[in-house]
């Protein structure tokens, strides 16, 4: 590079690249691609104009090994901004038309490969459109933010069904786990549980709100492993590092105490 001017390499203070691209008057300015410092995965590539995303990229799953596309479309200052594309975690499309600075402002979003919701969006929330089931018939319309929905996990199992208002959930609700049973139902205030509500666990028990947490945690856990995991993987999960130490100094401590005894 000189003077400001030309291919450029950025690398983060352990050494790893952050950075490979273009630079005009010290600026990221051109064709460029970000890296994550920690993993090193691709997370960004596209165009930049005085040191900000501008024109066309793509986003990447930066963690993820196989690199999974996350976003492809235009940029404006930073932002997403024009015409774009969403992906689900497994690669299929989840939303696609316009944004306005970094939020979706109109289009479609899918299910399947089916449209599950077409219509206007504020800062991001569906505000005026229809929502289909997956033969494509209409189940609900919202009207400036309001109306009754359904809402779908990615598998096509109900995730939640009840009554937005502004553009939040408001009023009476039911939330589902991902393999379709009854997690909660009650009343909603701004997006949030609130008042009478019953919570289950994945066995449809009843659990009051401290077990429910644990509980959460617990299917959460499964649902980002194979069924076969074993009790070992699941116990494991419960121990912070600290207590894991602990618990391995107080076995060596008894350990003494026996010998020491004998």
């Amino acid at each position: 590079m000189k003077d400001g001017n030309g291919k450029v390499k950025e690398y983060n203070s352990k050494g790893k690249l952050k950075f490979d691209g273009e630079y005009l008057n010290g600026k990221r300015n051109g064709k460029g691609k970000e890296y994550n410092g920690y993993t090193g995965k691709l997370k960004f590539e596209g165009e930049y104009i005085k040191g900000e995303r501008n024109g066309k990229g793509k986003e990447y799953d930066d963690y993820d090994d196989d690199g999974t596309l996350q976003f492809e479309g235009e940029y404006l200052n930073g932002q997403k901004n024009g015409k774009g594309k969403e992906y689900y975690y497994n690669g299929k499309l989840e939303f696609e038309d316009e944004y306005l600075y970094g939020h979706q402002l109109k289009g479609k979003n899918y299910r399947n490969k089916k449209v599950e919701y077409e219509g206007e969006y504020l800062y991001g929330k569906k505000w005026n459109g229809k929502g289909y089931d997956e033969n494509g018939n209409i189940i609900y319309e919202l009207i400036n933010g309001n109306g009754k929905v359904k809402e779908y996990y990615d598998n096509g199992n109900l995730a939640f069904e009840g009554t937005y208002l502004n553009g939040k959930r408001n009023g009476k609700g039911k939330e589902y786990w991902i393999d379709g049973e009854l997690e909660f139902e009650g009343e909603y205030l701004n997006g949030n549980r609130k008042g009478k509500r019953k919570e289950y666990n994945d066995n449809l028990e009843f659990q009051d709100e401290k077990r429910i947490k644990k509980n959460r945690f617990i299917t959460k856990t499964k649902q980002n492993c194979s069924k076969k995991v074993g009790n070992i993987s699941l116990i494991w999960r419960y121990f912070s590092l600290a207590q894991l130490i602990v618990a391995i100094i107080v076995l060596l401590a008894t350990s003494i105490y026996l010998i020491y005894l004998n």
